[in-house]
């Protein structure tokens, strides 16, 4: 398995899951939580958003977990990627 392919690899899952991530942010605004489209894209992200959102102080009714978590995948792919290269 070359390295390039890993490296590629955790880019193209990152993002992924970024997009994920802000699909279910836009998508609270405009679809009942009771849609299966959103029901879907929640269960993938409601496990990594709550615990960040108990941690996070009231900020009355503006939600920042969502781009915490976008941070944190963006430093742990970066982290990753790093790492892969120093395999070389």
């Amino acid at each position: 398995m070359s390295v390039d392919f890993l490296i590629l690899f955790v880019q193209v899952i990152s993002q992924t899951f970024i997009w994920i991530v802000i699909a279910s942010s836009l998508l609270s605004f405009f679809l009942s939580p009771y849609h299966p489209i959103r029901e879907a894209l929640d269960r993938i992200v409601a496990p990594f958003l709550n615990p960040i959102r108990n941690l996070m102080p009231n900020t009355g009714g503006l939600d920042f977990s969502p781009l915490i978590l976008i941070l944190a995948v963006v430093l742990i792919a970066r982290f990753l990627v790093i790492i892969i290269q120093s395999m070389l």
